[in-house]
């Protein structure tokens, strides 16, 4: 089922940007929704990757107008991110990548992808020819993602 609305946390985001992948979202979707709040965190740090990712014309920044429910389990991000989810009235698949999020996402019956997710669609629909490939430039990104996830991701792919 298509999702008419895709909202991201930062942690795909400036995943995708370290690994110039970020195009990806865009081919998958067309257009991705953050929070004010997402957009704050992929703007922090050194480098900034995420600013990338701010500076694509199909990536728009919403208000974050909900301050229910709480979440108090979750960073900022995420909560703003699932705060959106609940209250924008539309089916949503949300990009999350934390195991607390991802939780409380199912908990709440939405619709969820992360980083590896979103390369195995990527690898399944042509747009990159190797999604091996792309889980090993998150490793040396110090991605943190256990082995077996990604062996299963490469499975689903057909280069297990």
């Amino acid at each position: 089922m298509a999702h008419p609305v895709v909202l991201s946390d930062a942690s795909p985001l400036i995943a995708l940007a370290l690994i110039d992948r970020l195009n990806l979202l865009h081919s998958l979707f067309g257009e991705v929704l953050i929070t004010e709040v997402v957009k704050g965190e992929v703007l922090v740090g050194g480098d900034k990757p995420g600013e990338t990712a701010i500076e694509a014309n199909w990536i728009r920044v919403i208000a974050d107008q909900w301050p229910e429910p709480q979440f108090p389990d979750l960073d900022e991000g995420e909560a703003s991110t699932l705060r959106a989810a609940v209250h924008i009235g539309v089916p949503c698949l949300v990009l999350i990548d934390e195991r607390a999020g991802r939780a409380t996402a199912r908990e709440l019956g939405i619709a969820l992808s992360g980083t590896l997710g979103l390369i195995v669609q990527a690898r399944k629909r042509g747009f990159i020819p190797s999604a091996r490939a792309a889980f090993e430039q998150l490793l040396e990104r110090d991605f943190r993602v256990a082995t077996e996830m990604i062996r299963e991701a490469l499975v689903q792919v057909g280069e297990g």
